[in-house]
């Protein structure tokens, strides 16, 4: 296992930091084409509440990197990070000229794009194969099972077939490819979640975001939680389940994260995730980072 920090330094000579960006855009499972509602875990902003949609993406990757440069000093690089919804369901035009835009500004020097494995249609893998060509390219997908009767109950909106023909299809055209995987998801046991892992590995994923489920207010899981229909995982119990999932990981596998932290103004379970400092800390202790 390798941390993204090691990664990013041996990559690129310096430490990285990522400059959230919001586009135009919503989810295939929100606006009925495939569903409605977004993924029962997904708050209003889809993921995006870090980055300051309505401006362009220039003025938002400026704001960002302004708000780090104190303490990332001149030395420091960036990646844009194409964050909220599912940044490639839009058209390949638009997307293009986004990709473009971002990888103009001062200082960015990678690009990381979150999307869903069912909005990569062969115009949209054009364009990121051109801007692979260019530029360093992080496709981040949303996998976070792999049992599709759990992504069912939790309206993902697609088979987890065609996460596996995803990965193979971004790393035909050179992006590398990042995984989210949620642990603690509805019904899920231990060896289910690392049959999530193992989909991943054999897929050939080439970096991991795990994360615990966590519980945002105005989503379908907020009720369910309310109601006591979901348990949400303890700390310590989380990182059990963390360190069995990197044990199945191959050597040269990047955790990008080790557990996810909602917004405060949003979060209502697990509350353990809301102290960051004292959660990076006990991921330090624990695994020797």
């Amino acid at each position: 296992m390798i941390t993204a920090n090691t990664y990013f330094r041996e990559r690129f000579g310096h430490k990285m930091y990522k400059a959230s960006i919001s586009l135009d855009v919503t989810c295939p499972n929100r606006d009925g084409s495939k569903g409605a509602g977004g993924c029962i875990f997904c708050s209003e902003g889809g993921s995006g509440e870090f980055s300051s949609c309505g401006e362009s993406v220039s003025e938002q990757i400026s704001k960002a990197i302004s708000q780090v440069r104190a303490k990332a000093g001149s030395d420091a690089g960036y990646i844009a990070y194409f964050q909220s919804f599912t940044s490639t369901y839009c058209s390949a035009d638009y997307l293009a000229k986004v990709l473009a835009e971002a990888s103009s500004c001062e200082g960015v020097e990678a690009v990381s794009v979150a999307t869903r494995p069912d909005c990569l249609a062969p115009d949209i893998l054009a364009v990121l194969e051109n801007h692979a060509a260019t530029m360093p390219l992080f496709v981040e997908l949303g996998l976070q099972t792999s049992d599709d009767k759990t992504a069912r109950f939790i309206n993902r909106c697609y088979e987890t077939s065609e996460y596996t023909a995803a990965v193979k299809a971004l790393k035909a055209i050179g992006a590398n490819v990042i995984t989210h995987i949620i642990f603690g998801l509805p019904g899920e046991d231990k060896d289910m979640m690392m049959d999530t892992v193992r989909t991943a590995v054999q897929a050939g994923s080439d970096g991991y975001k795990f994360t615990c489920l966590y519980v945002l207010k105005n989503t379908p899981l907020e009720k369910m939680f309310l109601d006591n229909e979901v348990e949400i995982l303890e700390m310590e119990e989380y990182f059990d389940i963390v360190e069995e999932a990197i044990k199945l990981l191959p050597a040269n596998a990047v955790v990008h994260r080790f557990t996810g932290d909602g917004p405060k103004k949003l979060l209502v379970a697990p509350l353990w995730t809301a102290n960051k400092r004292q959660v990076v800390n006990y991921i330090n202790r624990r695994f020797g980072l």
